[in-house]
């Protein structure tokens, strides 16, 4: 122990009472390993393997890989039920820390580290008081040579935590505990309304119905353009750096903006491959049966291009954006895209010619109105569910944050 009270971190001070402490000494570290692939003895037991691919829930219990007793001690390691593993190294730690509690005993791989928390540390308590330090934890990660990311563990063992009582621990667990209920039951109604805007896609493209609307080439109904192509750009007067959309920011049903690029182009080119908003965005490449991905665009930059890998769809007055977006994802749709799509050993493609020969079903616009009209009142509502939970999310993260450095106190029952 360092310590009975100090100053942590921000030039805060923890509560009378509480222990300064390094995450060195909050417990024991042990680090993992993976069993040798090609010893069947080793793999397909019942014990979980966790590494940074199957360690996505904060509540560790099980993944898609599992060893034998035989593999985890050979290679491997196991841990009880109560033990504090998180993620250091991946693609993954470049945008997110992944950190939890296993809930039975597992063995985990050489990507993550555990914490078996010492005498007076709840596992719970340990793996709040560490996530609570994402940002600065993130900020410790560097890229390895092959672009992983990878979390010097001896400069993360030199945070500082404030210990409390056990009883004060479990008060702070319960009051996560509490954010995280109410989580789980929004969720509950947002799978629910995903399975509603399902079935209602469903009807409203099941073959009886396809087969009375008029079918045309998509060309016929919209204009179909690929974007800017990366590589030299032009530099001097009479450019323009932009934002643009790229493979990785037209996801399936959605736009992610979260991290876009910018591209510097010719002033003249702008219009271009200029986006508007309506604009359905398809995808050129990637996994066979993700060919023709793509998302309506809803015009959130005030301007933005797309990339050549890209293709923009613009409709026309015959069709609507988003009954053209539920058509081209529907099984339909993607089974076009397959048959169509060029496989080569890792990728797939498809080019523009092929987009704009696609044959599309064209129900009057009455009727693709109508349609969409109940598709869109429960994807409003699912937006709304979205919007709670990433406000509660905050909120959660304000209270116990405020509870983990000690500002707010929770009175004892």
């Amino acid at each position: 122990m360092r310590g009975e009270t100090a100053e942590g971190r921000r030039g805060t001070s923890w509560p009378v009472g509480w222990r300064r402490l390094a995450l060195a000494d909050a417990g024991t570290w042990l680090s993992g390993g993976t069993p040798a692939t090609s010893n069947a003895a080793y793999w397909g037991g019942d014990i979980p393997w966790i590494s940074g691919a199957s360690m996505k829930d904060f509540h560790i219990k099980d993944s898609d890989r599992r060893v034998t007793q035989l593999g985890a001690k050979n290679g491997s390691r196991l841990v009880d039920k109560g033990t504090t593993l998180f993620l250091v190294r991946g693609m993954s730690l470049k945008s997110e820390f992944r950190i939890g509690v296993t809930e039975r005993e597992v063995a985990f791989g050489q990507d993550c580290k555990a914490v078996i928390p010492r005498e007076g540390i709840d596992p719970y308590f340990l793996a709040y008081a560490i996530k609570v330090r994402t940002p600065e934890i993130l900020r410790m990660v560097e890229e390895t040579s092959h672009g992983t990311g990878r979390l010097d563990t001896a400069r993360l063992q030199e945070l500082e935590i404030g210990i409390p009582t056990m009883a004060e621990q479990r008060r702070i667990i319960a009051a996560h505990a509490a954010f995280e209920r109410r989580i789980v039951g929004l969720r509950g109604v947002l799978r629910k309304l995903r399975v509603a805007e399902e079935a209602l896609a469903a009807n409203a493209l099941d073959q009886e119905r396809i087969g009375r609307w008029e079918r045309v080439r998509l060309d016929a109904v919209a204009s179909v353009a690929a974007g800017v192509t990366l590589g030299s750009e032009p530099v001097g007067n009479g450019t323009v750096e932009l934002p643009y959309l790229r493979v990785a920011n037209v996801l399936d049903g959605r736009i992610d903006t979260t991290e876009v690029k910018t591209v510097r182009i010719l002033q003249s080119r702008y219009e271009r491959f200029a986006l508007q908003k309506g604009d359905l965005l398809l995808t050129e490449g990637g996994d066979l049966d993700k060919l023709g991905r793509g998302a309506v665009w809803d015009g959130r930059l005030e301007e933005c291009l797309h990339q050549n890998h890209v293709f923009r769809v613009r409709c026309g007055e015959r069709t609507l954006p988003d009954f053209l977006a539920l058509y081209t994802s529907s099984p339909e749709g993607r089974a076009y895209f397959q048959s169509v799509g060029k496989q080569t050993t890792n990728l797939a493609s498809i080019n523009s010619t092929q987009v704009k020969q696609m044959p599309i079903p064209v129900p009057p616009r009455e009727e693709q109105e109508r349609i969409m009209g109940a598709i869109r009142t429960i994807r409003y509502r699912q937006a709304s569910m979205e919007r709670q939970i990433a406000k509660l999310r905050t909120v959660q993260q304000g209270v116990v944050e405020d509870l983990l450095s000690g500002a707010e106190r929770l009175p004892a029952a």
